[in-house]
């Protein structure tokens, strides 16, 4: 019999369908979060609030990146177009913003199932 510390083997299986399943505001995140994020927290550090959404089909990202930047004035944080996620920057009131449309869009133009807009 193997030993189980030999190997381990994980599998990942994605599920179709149209949903963003997270559209969450961090309202005025402590630094340190910009910096394990990967955000630059000199860029990004004067902004009040970080948002994140995932999606799929995962490339949605790259429409919900470019209306989430039309949206309001944003700052495109992260796109993930392999994952599904995004991430961005900005006034609270620019992300929520910015969610909204994102949101809307995916629901009336696209028939996607959307999840409501959290905060902390």
């Amino acid at each position: 019999m193997p030993e189980l510390n030999d190997k381990m083997r994980i599998v990942q299986e994605l599920v179709p369908g149209k949903q963003i399943t997270l559209a969450h505001i961090v309202a005025a995140p402590d630094p340190i979060l910009y910096q394990k994020l990967g955000l630059d927290p000199a860029v990004d550090y004067s902004k009040a609030a970080i948002g994140i959404m995932t999606m799929s089909p995962a490339e949605t990202a790259i429409v919900a990146g470019d209306i989430a930047m039309k949206a309001s004035g944003i700052e495109l944080g992260f796109l993930d177009r392999f994952s599904g996620t995004l991430i961005i920057t900005g006034m609270i009131s620019d992300v929520e913003a910015s969610w909204e449309a994102v949101l809307a869009y995916c629901q009336g133009k696209l028939g996607f199932t959307i999840c409501e807009i959290t905060k902390t």
